[in-house]
């Protein structure tokens, strides 16, 4: 609200500004920067300054002047910023409040959908890369999106900080897990198989009520003091935490080893071929462009406030034909008061008589 109603207050008094800089009648009413007089030729102070070329005008008492505005757009600097800030603050907070946000998790191979947006995802594959110490450097994953509706189907790998923009979505790899292949056997034969990723659970499908879940899975088991824990990440004792349920109560809980098999009255349940899940995160941001917009503007303030310095600079015709010469800059006055002093040295009246008497000498 504070910068709202600073650039709006500013606003008529910055316009104003902006066209006094290109007005000399008002332009000398201000006090100069610095001046200098007995100036014999003004053409070089203008190269020199960098200002364009100077316009000469005579006034009502036929007086002589050449006047110079640059950079002018210099003075939109702070209030452009503002309304960069003002711009990215309302794109994140209208984003933010209306943004549709969604978690697809799963292996390659399986197809989910996409909350209530009437899209599937298919993770075509993900990977796991890792460095010569074997830790991680990089999650990557294949999907594809399909619109059952429109019959059109998009594809694009993402990876941790690579996402990508699929029917207007930004998908981001978010996570990952531990999921296994959990098979139930009744009198040899196999009943079912369901691939598990820890914390999911499946209901034996001849026996309703009768539940198996996942809870974890332990890459490298190990117990310590009765607390189940992995070593490392590697496959060395892979061990897989489960829990049975009936109607909502607990039958019993475990930790199964690769090979081992839990016996529930016919049933036989194995667990097997752990492999790693990813969680995709999909979030559709419709003010984006307005928070990208408010950044550029933001930047296009910090330039004109920092490097388009602006400047007036006028000349007054003498009596005796020298000229006076002044200028006006609001911002950078110390540089710019150097540099004019640099321009005008060697044009002043003395400077130069004290030029031609040493190259008689």
């Amino acid at each position: 609200l504070n910068l709202l109603l600073c650039n709006l207050i500013k606003l008529p008094q910055l316009l104003k500004r902006y066209r006094n800089a290109g007005d000399l009648e008002k332009v000398r009413q201000l006090k100069p920067t610095v001046e200098k007089e007995g100036i014999l030729d003004t053409e070089p102070i203008f190269k020199k300054l960098r200002m364009p070329e100077p316009k000469e005008t005579i006034d009502g008492e036929g007086q002589v002047y050449r006047f110079s505005s640059r950079n002018r757009i210099g003075l939109w600097g702070a209030w452009v910023c503002h309304l960069g800030i003002l711009l990215l603050i309302l794109g994140f907070g209208l984003g933010q409040m209306t943004k549709e946000q969604y978690a697809v998790y799963g292996v390659p191979g399986q197809t989910r959908l996409i909350g209530d947006t009437g899209k599937m995802l298919t993770i075509d594959d993900f990977r796991v890369d890792l460095r010569e110490d074997d830790t991680v450097s990089q999650y990557t994953a294949d999907i594809t999106v399909h619109d059952p509706a429109g019959g059109r189907q998009q594809s694009a790998s993402i990876s941790v900080n690579h996402p990508a923009t699929l029917f207007g979505m930004k998908f981001y790899q978010n996570s990952t897990g531990w999921a296994a292949a959990m098979r139930v056997f009744k009198e040899g034969n196999l009943l079912q198989e369901n691939v598990l990723c820890a914390g999911e659970y499946a209901e034996i499908e001849d026996m309703p009520g009768l539940v198996v879940q996942l809870k974890a899975f332990y890459p490298d088991y190990v117990l310590v003091d009765g607390n189940p824990m992995t070593q490392s990440g590697s496959l060395n004792n892979p061990a897989y935490l489960y829990s049975i349920y009936y109607n909502n109560e607990i039958l019993g809980m475990n930790a199964l080893l690769e090979g081992e098999e839990i016996k529930i009255d016919d049933y036989i349940v194995t667990f097997s071929e752990p492999q790693n899940y990813t969680v995709i995160q999909i979030k559709k941001d419709s003010f984006i462009w307005l928070a990208f917009l408010g950044g550029m503007l933001t930047m296009l303030g910090l330039v004109l406030a920092f490097y388009l310095l602006p400047a007036q600079v006028w000349a007054k015709k003498e009596e005796d034909g020298t000229w006076s010469v002044h200028g006006i800059s609001t911002k950078g006055g110390a540089l710019f008061r150097e540099q004019f002093e640099e321009a005008a040295k060697p044009l002043e009246v003395g400077e130069v008589h004290n030029e031609h008497t040493d190259a008689a000498n």
